[in-house]
């Protein structure tokens, strides 16, 4: 063994020590993890906090409990299962996904890297993630986390997000596993150090078990690495949406399939890219009176800052075109943003 190959041993050994002393009880981690649950946690967990996974998780798989049934479901049915976790384009690729391995592995989650990376919505995260904690393959695993741990690891003050950065982080992420004793344990391990110590701002050194090992560390660089990336500028968009009531029932509007909140439900809303629309356009574009404006917020997503007015109008004889009515009572079975979950709630439709 060559002194690299011990020193990444004894950083692995030390991490899944640690782990075992101090992982957190999280739902998906069982001592023999299921391939599909483990399927939707990880796709779940991709650009969303742990606390709103956990409030998901459960219901999602009381409701889909096998791939099998969430292959023959609804594409809405899921959409709806999924709301409140937003970036709903991976909801219809697990959805995808499921679908794939029903018809081309009599569903059954596949166990190989390669047969996993070609199954709808699956990267290499994804498959190196299910093929060494499920299957306790010898698969690298490198997310932001696991980018920023390394980068301290080897004091290395370079943005986390280029290229270089990416695929260096990938190499030294197999080296790694490579070096492990327990795949599954160690990819682990190093998540949950970057997520819960190694943190981007104030990161907790002395809680960390390879600071001794840590070059950042010993240079007093850990606040400083890695480089912040300039952010790209957020665009705005102006929105106004009416609450149109009849009774017990709402006149909602479905989003196109691509784009912004694709495929999803909202009220009635126009859009603008340069001001607010005023009263008299969100009329003459809807065919209503002129609507009652009832408040404002501001709702803010990665690449967009959204000013969202709520009105609130009568109904017209007719319902607006491309538009439907539907039961007050049942809007939970809908997939709808958070956005347009706030209007509602703003509205007193919803319960806050």
């Amino acid at each position: 063994m060559t002194s690299d190959q011990a020193h990444d041993h004894e950083v692995t050994r030390s991490l899944e020590c640690w782990f075992k002393k101090h992982a957190r009880p999280l739902p998906w981690r069982t001592d023999h993890r299921d391939p599909y649950r483990s399927l939707v946690s990880e796709l779940m967990l991709q650009q969303t906090q742990v606390s709103r996974v956990l409030e998901k998780y459960t219901p999602f798989l009381d409701r889909f409990p096998s791939v099998q049934a969430l292959a023959e479901a609804p594409e809405d049915e899921v959409l709806a299962a999924w709301s409140g976790l937003g970036y709903y384009r991976r909801a219809r690729l697990l959805h995808a996904c499921a679908k794939a391995i029903v018809e081309h592995h009599d569903g059954i989650v596949p166990q190989t890297l390669n047969e996993l990376l070609a199954l709808p919505g699956i990267g290499r995260y994804t498959a190196g993630a299910i093929a060494s904690m499920v299957f306790g393959q010898r698969a690298a695993i490198v997310d932001g986390n696991v980018t920023r741990v390394l980068l301290r690891l080897h004091n290395k003050p370079v943005p986390q997000t280029d290229k270089a950065t990416i695929d260096w982080a990938w190499s030294r992420a197999q080296h790694l596993v490579d070096a492990c004793d327990n795949p599954a344990a160690y990819n682990e391990s190093i998540m949950e150090l970057g997520a819960t110590v190694c943190i981007p701002k104030g990161p907790r050194c002395t809680r960390c078990p390879i600071r001794d090992r840590c070059g950042a560390f010993a240079e007093g660089n850990t606040e400083s690495i890695p480089l912040p990336k300039p952010r790209a500028k957020q665009k705005h968009l102006y929105c106004a949406s009416v609450i149109i009531r009849q009774d017990d029932q709402i006149v909602l509007h479905q989003r196109p399939t691509t784009g912004m909140w694709a495929g999803m439900f909202q009220l009635p809303t126009i859009e603008r890219d340069d001001a607010a629309p005023t009263a008299d356009e969100i009329a003459g574009s809807l065919g209503i009176d002129e609507p009652e404006h009832v408040q404002t917020f501001i709702h803010i997503t990665t690449h967009r800052i959204v000013e969202f007015a709520v009105y609130r109008a009568a109904g017209p004889e007719e319902t607006p075109e491309n538009c439907v009515e539907h039961p007050i009572g049942r809007l939970d079975s809908l997939a709808i943003s958070n956005a347009q979950v706030k209007a509602l709630r703003i509205a007193g439709i919803l319960e806050s």
